[in-house]
């Protein structure tokens, strides 16, 4: 969590740097990397659409069977009936609906259960440190490798963000501020012994989705986690919400991410230096996340970075508009 910290505020730092290298990350740069973060979270979303994505839940019986995927398919039909039947508030809370929804199928359907809200207290505050401090450069050069991919993947975010809701691009001190608070939030999450925070992809398919983008409603969004993350209980609840009920969800927002990255390249021309440019790095970053053995010998954190899909395709995608030449 030192290391966390320490991370976050170099993240934090980013921010100015981040506007200095905008030159770096045109559509044709932000557009494949929404793309990749769209197209490796889907798999994940069918995943928990089917039970759960770790090695034991996709090694249990149950997964896959005709009651997760009901469950999950509840989730999708009634969002898409609420976004496209109706109007207002029910239409911009499609997802929420079909959520509510999913765990109401899934309560019925006995997958649920209230134990650990029983147990959760009513108030609690964060404790300060909980895991006291120490010093690890390891740990520290680990982290902020991630932070600065991670740093990467909010440029692409908040491009992804202005372009569903808006139908623009962002501007200079739009990125710089999305980053500065992503930074800002992985420091101040290591405070109270939370783990880094990232940009959620997932929430440009909500943008996508219902066109808000509103600083204004986000704002009021976050007081309320903050005031229920003070209230255990409702935590307790969210937490008891099976995974294809998420997966419900997911499968919608993430879809949504691939389709943003595609939008964006729909305004790059099409030409072979650019074909060449999409090809080579989807290719390695997402050919590299279905096969992470490929790489089996790197080191700990390059592994990680190398499989992650959105890193090497951010990088080769970086590297390859600079250097190679523009199509007379």
């Amino acid at each position: 969590l030192t290391a966390c910290l320490i991370a976050g505020i170099i993240h934090f730092a980013l921010g100015s740097v981040i506007q200095k290298l905008r030159f770096m990350f045109p559509p044709l740069v932000t557009g494949l990397v929404i793309l990749a973060i769209g197209l490796y979270l889907i798999p994940v979303a069918i995943k928990y659409a089917a039970g759960g994505a770790a090695d034991f839940q996709m090694a249990a019986e149950s997964f896959g069977s005709l009651k997760h995927w009901t469950v999950a398919l509840t989730v999708v039909v009634v969002s898409l009936a609420c976004k496209f039947l109706t109007k207002g508030l029910i239409s911009n809370a499609a997802v929420l609906i079909g959520l509510i929804a999913g765990y109401v199928v899934a309560i019925l359907a006995g997958m649920v259960s209230f134990g650990g809200v029983t147990k959760a207290a009513w108030f609690q505050v964060p404790t300060v440190m909980p895991y006291g401090f120490e010093f690890s450069l390891g740990a520290v050069i680990g982290v902020t490798l991630v932070s600065v991919v991670s740093a990467i993947e909010t440029v692409g975010d908040a491009s992804a963000t202005t372009k569903a809701g808006a139908g623009r691009d962002a501007t200079d001190d739009e990125i710089a501020g999305a980053t500065y608070a992503d930074g800002l939030g992985t420091a101040v999450a290591a405070v109270f012994g939370g783990l880094p925070n990232t940009s959620f992809s997932q929430n440009v398919g909500i943008v996508g989705m219902t066109g808000i983008m509103s600083r204004h409603v986000v704002t009021i969004a976050g007081i309320f986690l903050i005031v229920c993350g003070l209230i255990p209980k409702i935590g307790a609840v969210i937490s008891s919400m099976p995974l294809p009920v998420l997966g419900g969800g997911v499968i919608v927002m993430f879809g949504m991410v691939a389709a943003a990255g595609m939008n964006m390249l729909t305004e790059v021309k099409m030409s072979r230096r650019n074909m060449i440019i999409i090809s080579v790095s989807l290719a390695v970053g997402l050919g590299l996340n279905l096969v992470p053995s490929a790489v089996q010998y790197l080191p700990g954190i390059w592994k990680t970075l190398a499989t992650s899909a959105v890193a090497p395709t951010a990088l080769l995608a970086v590297v390859l508009n600079l250097m190679l030449p523009q199509d007379d």
